[in-house]
Order: C-alpha cells, then structure tokens, then sequence
C-alpha cells in the first residue's frame, strides 16, 4: 500500500469528522453573544425595569451603572412599586442602598399589606436599617395583629429591639 493510498483513506475518515467538529464549534454562543443578551444583561434589565416603574431614563441610567447586581435592584423596586403605594424616586432610594434588596423590598411588603391604614414611606427607612429585614417585618406584623399599634409605633418597637446590647463585661 503506497502513501497515497494512505492518505486518501486518512482523508475519507478525517473530513466527516472535521465536518462535525465544526457544526459543534459553530453552534456554541459566542462570548460576545452573551454580553449583548436581553436577557443575560442585568443593566439593561435594570434600566428597563426602572424606567417602566416611571423613574426618569437619568435615574435610571445613574442607580443601575452603580449597582454590583443591576438586577436586584430593579426588582427591588418594582416589587415595591407594584405592590405597594409607595412612589419609585423613593423606593429607588432605598433599593440603591440597601446591602439586600431583595430582602428590603419583602420587609416594606410584607408590612404594607398587613397595614389597613396607607403606609408611611419611612417604612423603607425601618426596612433598610435593620440588619434582618424579612425579621423585622415579622416583628412588625406580629406585634400589629395581637396588639393595637400604629405602624410607626410597631417599627419604632421592632427596630429598638433587633440590636439588644447583652450582659458586656469588660
């Protein structure tokens, strides 16, 4: 069997497998697909979000540019604006703040809906300063459907009791 022989048989075994090879290669996303996704872009995310919960494009373009996780702010905020009546400039505020956005935006939530009367937007104060938001909105409820407080009262309650300094010696 000479070398051409050889070669011809390597080539009817090797072009199919090429063949493949290539389709496999070429049917993966490339990274650049990736980065410029609707759907894998959490700035644009964000700034979408936002901009449809009526925050000015400017807002907009200036709270998800410094966001470590776009997303998360913005469902932050348009948790808060869709369920509560609590405006976007001042949940944008305090979502842009908060060290868990999505838990602050439960905690104002969760103590909106157990409220009969409007809910004062200090709730999102309350809320971002407690170390354990989605706790401290139990607190709040809690306290509320056993004994008769205003929200402003249970908070003030809550917030006191949720850093107690313990027995310190030195």
């Amino acid at each position: 069997m000479g070398t051409g022989m050889l070669l011809h048989k390597l080539m009817k075994i090797a072009v199919p497998v090429l063949s493949v090879a290539g389709v496999v290669v070429i049917s993966f996303p490339s990274p650049a697909d990736a980065v410029f996704s609707r759907q894998t872009n959490g700035y644009r995310v964000c700034a979408g979000r936002l901009v449809n919960s009526n925050v000015s494009p400017e807002a907009a373009s200036k709270a998800c540019a410094r966001a470590l996780y776009p997303q998360r702010l913005s469902t932050c905020l348009t948790k808060i604006v869709k369920q509560t009546q609590l405006e976007a400039k001042d949940a944008l505020a305090s979502c842009e703040k908060a060290r868990r956005p999505e838990e602050l935006a439960s905690c104002v939530v969760g103590i909106s809906r157990n409220s009969k009367e409007s809910v004062d937007p200090e709730v999102l104060n309350f809320c971002d300063r407690s170390l354990l938001p989605i706790r401290f909105a139990q607190c709040v409820v809690g306290l509320r459907s056993e004994i008769d407080l205003v929200p402003t009262q249970a908070m003030e309650t809550c917030i006191d009791a949720s850093d107690p300094i313990t027995n310190i010696s030195p």
